[in-house]
């Protein structure tokens, strides 16, 4: 099943994430501004050419808006990641593997 508030949140978290307004957002993608409004409340099931619109104007993968529907997404969380860190020195890729082993070790208890 869709969870259509799922995809809302995330498209609201990739425009907010990019200092944009809806009306931005509408402006980018060709879309009503009201009706991206009830795309990111959930009020209203997103077709699949209104998703490619936004996905294209927030520049991200139709995947990343999907990836909290979908079971198997590990692809999405391992490309955020890899971006997360594409800048961090040795230092810190050490610290930041260590985090990863100790929240794993927890999470698996």
């Amino acid at each position: 099943m869709i969870d259509y508030v799922l995809i809302g949140k995330q498209i609201r978290s990739a425009r907010r994430s990019l200092n944009w307004t809806q009306a931005y957002l509408a402006e980018r993608s060709g879309i009503e501004p009201s009706n991206i409004s009830h795309i990111e409340r959930g009020a209203t099931k997103v077709s699949l050419p209104t998703l490619v619109a936004v996905a294209n104007a927030l520049e991200v993968s139709v995947d990343q808006l999907l990836y909290t529907n979908m079971k198997k997404s590990s692809h999405v969380s391992i490309d955020s990641i890899n971006e997360l860190i594409s800048d961090c020195d040795d230092k810190e890729l050490n610290a930041i593997t260590e985090i990863i082993k100790t929240t794993k070790s927890i999470l698996r208890k």
